[in-house]
């Protein structure tokens, strides 16, 4: 492979992210924090329970030993956005799980794209590398809500299929049967 192939390679693959990144983004909007839990924040000193909780919050002990502060001793602190930031949390997760259940396929379909229909090699490669590189960004947003047992399972299929798509192809372009 050439060097203008290898960067033309490089180059496709940063735009095929890109162009795929910014388009899921344009019609899949990702939760923003401002939006569950505002921007506003009060200059209200919160110095019990029930106050916190009023707000949303959660109230957060000391325990066993308060803090003194400007000679008095406050027992807990307030969490002011706890609530809000648990439905953000939420969102958060599902919007991650949906970015996954998006971007796998689309990155699947890259692939195959650049391994059966672009016979130049750079375009072929840098596509590939792109699809990877869709995939990978659908699964890290992802992947810090998923429990281990499914980490392993995608993990696995993935590699299964990968091995079979690369056997597939190799068979099927240079013409030899295994």
């Amino acid at each position: 492979m050439s060097l203008k192939n290898l960067v033309i390679g490089i180059a496709i693959i940063i735009l095929t992210i890109s162009v795929v990144v910014y388009g899921v983004s344009t019609f899949y909007e990702e939760p923003k924090y401002e939006d569950f839990c505002g921007d506003y924040r009060t200059q209200e000193i919160i110095e019990t329970q029930e106050r916190c909780e009023e707000i949303g919050g959660m109230w957060n002990s000391y325990g066993e030993i308060p803090k003194p502060v400007n000679g008095e001793t406050i027992e807990g602190y307030c969490d002011r956005d706890y609530t809000c930031r648990q439905e953000y949390e939420t969102a958060n997760e599902k919007y991650s799980r949906n970015l996954f259940l998006i971007t796998l396929p689309i990155g699947i379909a890259i692939i195959a794209l650049g391994a059966i229909v672009f016979g130049l090699e750079a375009v072929g490669a840098g596509l590939m590398g792109g699809g990877v590189g869709t995939i990978l960004w659908g699964v890290t947003g992802f992947w810090r809500f998923a429990d281990d047992w499914l980490k392993f399972i995608l993990s696995l299929v993935g590699l299964i299929v990968l091995i079979w798509l690369a056997y597939y192809f190799n068979r099927k372009f240079s013409g030899k049967k295994r």
